[in-house]
Formats: C-alpha cells, structure tokens, sequence
C-alpha cells in the first residue's frame, strides 16, 4: 500500500497546475493509470475553489492523498471554515460548475471540519490495483 503524500501550496492561482502536477507526478509514482483525467479535474476544481473563494489571505493549502482498499483519496485542507456550496449555474453562467463536476467525477465526496480551524475537502475514486501491486490498495 503506497504512503500516504502531503504537499504544501502558497494559495495563489499558480498553484492550481503546480497541485495538479504534483498529482499526477504522484499517481504516476503509485503506478495508478486508472481514472487519472477525473481525479486532475476534481484537483483542479477543488484547488481553485480554495484560490478563489478562501477568505484567510496569505494562508497555504494541502493536498493530500492516500490509497487503501481500492479507493484513491485526495484532500485538499485550507484554512477557510466556509464550506463550499454546489450551484445551480444558468446556461450562461461562466463559473459555478466546479463541485457539479467534482459530484460527477468522485464516487464520494465530502466536507469536514479541521481543529483549531479549517476544513478538508475530500474526494475518493474507486481504482483497480496498480499493475505489479500485490497488496491491496
């Protein structure tokens, strides 16, 4: 079972493709092809709710991510208590699809409050083990 991984980002736009790469530098690592173009969405999504949206300026965010038991989960902690809301966008509308497409993307996907502040938002995606793994994920 891989370790888990944890990296920190300044909360600024450019660290939106920097988190994604380090996802995927890291999916490529655990051997883990499958679902990859979901789960760079969800960060992607996820990432930038917290650039944009996070009221704490000057604070960093962490994304992590784990593997165990078939499912790959990815977290993405801010220091934000806000939780993010899924919108209703109009058809013309040019933001507000994120956690519409996080909802479509991830088997699950939640919210949790983190002490002394903050909060994760968490994603998982049920994968197969990567090939050559014997133990399970």
């Amino acid at each position: 079972m891989p370790r888990p991984v944890t990296r920190e980002f300044p909360r600024e736009a450019g660290a939106v493709p920097v988190a994604r790469s380090f996802v995927r530098e890291v999916l490529d690592t655990w051997g883990v092809t499958e679902r990859c173009d979901d789960v760079l969405t969800c960060v992607s999504e996820l990432t930038t709710n917290v650039v944009r949206h996070d009221e704490t300026h000057g604070h960093s965010f962490r994304v992590a991510l784990s593997g165990r038991d078939g499912l790959l989960r990815i977290e993405v902690h801010d220091a934000s208590r806000r939780h993010p809301v899924v919108k209703s966008p109009s058809a013309d509308s040019t933001t507000g699809r994120g956690l519409l497409l996080v909802d479509e993307l991830a088997d699950e996907w939640g919210v949790e409050p983190q002490d002394p502040r903050g909060k994760v938002v968490w994603t998982e995606f049920k994968i197969m083990a990567p090939q050559g793994v014997t133990s399970p994920w």
